[in-house]
């Protein structure tokens, strides 16, 4: 039990901190644990969503503060950084509930960032941004998991599973990423439904 606390907690840990400092793959973390929980004991894969939901949640709620803080800043010195008219309408579309626009920015490779720079911005209040950020935050994690759990299904030996997640995970954003080139997506990512 001690070993998965901690395993746990770490799973916590590289999420959080991916989620501030996007070069961690912080799905294929969560999709990896929850391939290895659903070998081991399958109702550890529940603990798994939550530390995951858990890490994104405190990390989107890190970065959005310290995007609030120094976001203007960085819009004014960054060249060629379009935020306009997104800066406009991300506040409206998380006020009305749209936590589809933050689940899709965090589906999408690159499109978090830019998604909580409008945000935060624009002056988005912490607590609106903290309520539609954590339906946001656990679907993502659920998602990530069900490739995991579907890996572990597939693949009888638990390293197996975990790379077919990884793989799976990999695949999954990089046709993620080439739909969103392919309709303009990167360049305006709060314009999706």
């Amino acid at each position: 039990m001690t070993a998965t606390l901690g395993a746990l907690g770490s799973l916590l840990l590289v999420v959080l901190f991916g989620s501030v400092v996007p070069v961690v793959p912080t799905g294929a973390a969560v999709s990896g644990a929850a391939a290895l929980a659903a070998h081991q004991h399958p109702v550890t894969v529940v603990l798994v969503v939550l530390a995951g939901a858990l890490g994104a949640y405190v990390g989107d709620l890190a970065t959005f503060g310290l995007l609030g803080w120094g976001g203007e800043r960085v819009t004014r010195r960054v060249p060629g950084l379009r935020v306009g008219r997104r800066v406009d309408r991300m506040p409206a579309r998380v006020r009305e509930g749209r936590v589809s626009t933050l689940l899709v920015s965090r589906l999408i490779p690159g499109g978090r960032i830019p998604v909580l720079l409008a945000a935060a911005v624009a002056g988005l209040a912490w607590r609106r941004f903290a309520v539609a950020n954590a339906p946001a935050s656990l679907l993502w994690s659920v998602l990530y998991a069900g490739i995991g759990v579907l890996g572990r299904a597939v693949f009888p030996e638990p390293w197996e599973s975990v790379v077919a997640a990884i793989l799976l995970v990999v695949l999954v954003t990089q046709g993620l990423g080439w739909l969103a080139r392919r309709r303009g997506l990167p360049e305006d990512p709060v314009a999706t439904p």
